[in-house]
């Protein structure tokens, strides 16, 4: 509705914070501040934020509630992992339970846990967003912090055994401290985050520059995703085995981004081919759909204006499915 406001209410209002700002701008940035993530973020962090969604209040409003629409912040959810499983109470509490081989229930053992039990190191600390990998799991507060426990690694070496440490309570992984973390997902080679002004950050297998950066696979530091997604903000990460989803929030809409081992056709191109850089996926806005949520192995949920449909890529195949079902 704020799109649609005619000429006159685009002119400058002349009124408080910004005289400067129109109607529809002042309204957008008024309800921007009464979001949970805008309201700590200094003037300087909204200002950077404006920019990076297009210059107005209006595509940043769009993109914190598009963000707001992918998290499960302030709601309780569980996460599944390859062996184990994390579940976050609406207050913030977690349980883990399953497999605990590498340390990664986070209760400092070992052992396995057949029922779930609650983490009792994060008393204090409200987290409100989970990943679970093989033998790895990240925890996201509310603060933007992240802990992690299990194998003291971001990612599997491609080749060979890594060697690695195992962390069997919740430790804050320092290397992210001055970044506002929103959202993790745990790849087998890599490991990504997403700060809430929609930047990606990944970790390991930067191997002949997979993922955009030449690092060694134990590469302990974030290095932000180059290329396409340098200047559009994301809302939501998801990592495949190899592979990475990006939900990118644009002027013109929403799109998904991918990047890294395009085996089998997970990319969504087309083809086969690797990709070093997050590449646009143009079969959503072929079909114009709007994407509205990505998830690995490899599903992305859309929107067309005529209801919900999930578009699944890999294989080498594209199936469309809800109101109408088609392979293309």
């Amino acid at each position: 509705m704020l799109q649609a406001t005619c000429s006159f209410f685009r002119q400058p209002a002349n009124f408080a914070p910004d005289h400067e700002l129109s109607l529809s701008e002042l309204a957008a940035l008024d309800m921007c501040q009464k979001r949970a993530i805008f309201k700590p973020m200094t003037a300087e962090e909204r200002q950077d934020l404006k920019q990076r969604c297009g210059g107005s209040w209006k595509l940043v409003l769009r993109f914190l509630l598009a963000g707001e629409a992918c998290s499960r912040r302030e709601k309780s959810h569980a996460i599944a992992g390859p062996g184990h499983s994390i579940a976050v109470t609406s207050k913030g509490v977690v349980y883990s339970f399953g497999s605990n081989s590498s340390g990664q229930l986070g209760h400092g053992t070992t052992e396995e846990e057949w029922q779930p039990r609650q983490i009792r190191s994060l008393q204090g600390i409200r987290i409100i967003q989970a990943a679970a990998g093989a033998g790895r799991t990240m925890l996201i507060s509310d603060a933007g912090h992240v802990y992690a426990f299990g194998k003291d690694s971001f990612g599997e070496a491609e080749y060979g055994v890594q060697g690695s440490k195992l962390v069997t309570t919740p430790q804050l992984v320092e290397s992210l401290k001055n970044i506002f973390v929103v959202q993790a997902a745990i790849g087998n080679f890599f490991t990504a985050v997403l700060s809430r002004e929609g930047r990606v950050y990944t970790f390991s297998w930067g191997n002949d520059a997979r993922l955009g950066h030449q690092t060694e696979p134990n590469d302990l530091e974030p290095h932000p995703l180059l290329g396409a997604l340098e200047n559009i903000p994301v809302v939501q990460i998801a990592a495949g085995y190899c592979y990475l989803l990006a939900l990118a929030c644009q002027p013109t809409g929403m799109s998904v981004y991918s990047v890294g081992c395009g085996l089998g056709g997970k990319l969504g191109h087309g083809t086969r081919t690797d990709e070093k850089y997050p590449r646009l996926i143009e079969q959503f806005q072929t079909l114009n759909l709007q994407p509205v949520v990505v998830a690995s192995w490899c599903l992305a949920c859309c929107s067309s204006g005529e209801g919900w449909k999930g578009l699944h890529m890999g294989l080498g195949s594209l199936w469309v499915l809800g109101s109408w079902e088609r392979r293309v």
